[in-house]
């Protein structure tokens, strides 16, 4: 049965796409079954996997709006074992409708049922809001990986996701844990970042991955090109740390994978 992981942040900016593309990309080439779900209508997920966007493209909208399983909608990638259930502009429009859906927390959660089985990991991008779509992933999610961009307005804001995550847990989905936190856009030469990095880890404590993401101009091309950083430029500070990342989510979850000396 696939474990189910929102990435979620509603502070934009924090590389909290770029985290969930490119883990599920490393995870997909250490051997493991992978989908990501594109729950932003933005579409950045969509796009930063080299999907091409168009008009009659199936997506996740046409699941929730019942004009097609969930089956139809999910779309191979350019990476072996990695498969996306893309998004468009169009997906802000599930948010409106959903409010007048019976049970409408949980419609994302009774699509992804039927798939579940599938695969060993269901990576969902949210938005950077805490409106009905982000509630319906976490409503679906086994854990949340939260991804905090080091600097100084770190933590703003955080305290309403724990909030969002919290009544969640109490109303909707008793079994959803922090999953892990994970330091993006790290410069270890400025003492601020570090005690940044420190007030976070004091607040998360052992949630914190040892493995944090740097800063780096080859991690910001990538999706431009409609590729995971993997495909881009693998050798570089960023490829490098997502392989880094992806080990240590797999060696948490105490789950075996196969050796991968180089791409």
């Amino acid at each position: 049965m696939g474990k189910i992981i929102s990435f979620a942040n509603q502070k934009g900016g924090v590389g909290k796409t770029t985290t969930c593309i490119n883990l599920a990309a490393y995870i997909a080439a250490l051997g493991k079954k992978v989908l990501v779900v594109d729950m932003d209508p933005q579409g950045n997920a969509t796009s930063g996997l080299g999907i091409t966007k168009n008009q009659k493209m199936l997506t996740l909208y046409d699941a929730i709006d019942g004009d097609k399983e969930i089956t139809d909608v999910v779309k191979p990638t350019s990476i072996q074992n990695l498969e996306i259930i893309p998004a468009t502009v169009d997906l802000a429009g599930a948010e409106v409708e959903l409010v007048g859906m019976h049970g409408r927390e949980k419609i994302v959660k009774n699509l992804l049922k039927k798939i579940k089985d599938n695969y060993d990991y269901i990576l969902i991008d949210c938005p950077p809001s805490l409106g009905l779509l982000t509630i319906n992933a976490l409503t679906t999610s086994n854990s949340v990986v939260i991804p905090i961009q080091c600097e100084f307005f770190a933590l703003e804001g955080l305290t309403q996701l724990m909030n969002t995550i919290k009544l969640v847990k109490k109303h909707l989905n008793d079994e959803i844990d922090i999953e892990g936190v994970i330091l993006t856009m790290k410069d270890n030469r400025s003492n601020l970042i570090q005690e940044v990095s420190q007030e976070i880890k004091r607040f998360f404590g052992k949630k914190v991955y040892d493995t944090s993401i740097p800063r780096s101009i080859r991690l910001a091309e990538a999706p431009s090109h409609g590729k995971p950083i993997m495909m881009y430029d693998a050798r570089s500070r960023g490829g490098v740390a997502y392989l880094d990342l992806a080990r240590e989510f797999l060696n948490r979850n105490k789950d075996s994978y196969k050796n991968i000396t180089k791409f």
